[in-house]
């Protein structure tokens, strides 16, 4: 069986499980504590970062989008129709704009700073980076999440997937992103009806069960996090 190094809170490692759950993988997840710079994981990514994705015929594969495009490369074909990334050229480049939009600006914008902040920090040795959270962080990241909000709604009432037609990575990635947030209570829903809807579209496969069963140790989900109707 394949393995998932990962954080139950990094949004690229629940891409990734969104991913595998839409191929119909099941792969052994293994918490990783980033800021413990284990050695031997380390090795499997100098960048010590989550996700590593590793099965014994390939050896590590780290990082979300190297993984998903490694997921397209072996198994993409079998999927026919449920392809996860288009065949033509301008639909794929539309969906890597995506993907990295959400998991490259929203992350850095928005729910690392929650993730950090709310969660990480408080099992964080303090030469680490570890104590109390930054509030300022926190508004900068409620502020900005709105913006990200708008986007999503904006892309959904043109089409009826982010990146088209159907299905893509691009869905799975922005869900990723928004589920972290939404599991720290952090998503203004009320603002955008169409991306609720979108969000509840996605949160409904059976791929996002997984992710929704989710509990981290000193942090419970928003209330409304599990549930489908919102």
């Amino acid at each position: 069986m394949a393995t998932l190094y990962h954080h139950p809170l990094c949004p690229q490692s629940r891409f990734v499980r969104l991913v595998l759950g839409e191929f119909g993988m099941d792969a052994m997840l293994v918490e990783e504590r980033t800021f413990e710079r284990r050695v031997e994981f380390l090795t499997m990514n100098p960048a010590g970062t989550t996700p590593v994705f590793v099965e014994e015929q390939s050896g590590p594969v780290p990082g979300a989008s190297v993984i998903a495009e490694y997921l397209d490369e072996t198994r993409g074909l079998a999927l026919g129709e449920r392809r996860l990334l288009p065949l033509d050229p301008l639909g794929r480049v539309e969906v890597r704009r995506l993907v990295e939009w959400f998991n490259g600006k929203m992350f850095a914008e928005v729910t690392n700073h929650l993730v950090v902040e709310k969660v990480m920090k408080r099992f964080m040795p303090s030469d680490s980076g570890g104590g109390a959270p930054d509030m300022g962080a926190i508004r900068a990241a409620r502020t900005n999440i709105r913006y990200h909000l708008a986007y999503v709604g904006w892309l959904i009432g043109g089409r009826n997937w982010l990146a088209g037609d159907r299905l893509t990575y691009a869905d799975l990635a922005a869900a990723a992103q928004l589920s972290t947030a939404d599991y720290l209570g952090d998503v203004p829903w009320q603002e955008n009806e169409t991306a609720k809807n979108w969000y509840a579209r996605v949160k409904s496969r059976p791929s996002f069960r997984p992710l929704l069963a989710d509990r981290v140790l000193g942090s419970d989900p928003s209330t409304h996090y599990a549930d489908l109707d919102f």
